[in-house]
């Protein structure tokens, strides 16, 4: 059952990209940098597994991803530079971001200052959410685009490259999924799980 949402999950971001090519790649990256659980671990493996039928160039869906994750943080950007911190106190919590998650983000801005617009972007998770803090402390709008374009690029050129190189083993893997299927369940259940778990025992506090 996990596996079959997961296959349904990566096919519909197989659909949208192979139908709309760049396009769908900046569109679901963008997606994802809105902090909408849209995974890049999903997007540009597929895309790089395009580029390895020889529909995309690696360094084309680099690019084509960078713009879509400045596209979205960009609207994350804006919600914390005119909403400010007691939005997202408010509404944080509907996209399991809490209070903590926002500490980790300040301590992070404030120790590598405007460059933790790069370092962010090469880490899961946090760059998904790292937008909304550097909109409230005001960061620069031309070096948080820079900064953010250029780290999502390297990270989106690394996950496509996986998927290039995963190409010609695309079929035994799905089948080396369905072995394990169980192992997967527990394995998401487990992760959610201890996810929703800390941001409640961090909201609490």
């Amino acid at each position: 059952m996990f596996t079959t949402i997961l296959e349904h999950v990566g096919g519909w971001i197989a659909s949208v990209i192979e139908a709309w090519g760049y396009g769908g790649v900046v569109l679901l990256m963008a997606i994802e940098s809105m902090c909408i659980p849209l995974p890049s671990e999903l997007i540009m493996p597929f895309a790089g597994f395009l580029v390895y039928q020889g529909k995309m160039s690696l360094w084309g869906a680099g690019l084509a991803g960078g713009v879509g994750c400045v596209a979205g943080s960009l609207v994350a950007y804006w919600v914390g530079k005119y909403g400010g911190r007691p939005v997202i106190e408010k509404y944080g919590k509907y996209i399991f971001m809490s209070q903590h998650d926002l500490a980790v983000a300040d301590k992070w801005f404030a120790k590598y200052g405007e460059n933790t617009s790069f370092w962010s972007r090469l880490l899961p998770v946090i760059r998904t959410f790292i937008s909304l803090p550097l909109g409230i402390a005001k960061m620069r709008l031309d070096k948080f685009i820079l900064f953010s374009f250029v780290g999502s690029v390297i990270w989106s050129v690394f996950l496509a490259w996986l998927g290039f190189k995963l190409g010609e083993n695309w079929s035994s893997l799905r089948d080396y999924f369905h072995k394990f299927d169980l192992l997967i369940g527990f394995g998401l259940i487990g992760g959610v799980g201890w996810y929703i778990w800390r941001h409640i025992k961090n909201s609490k506090k």
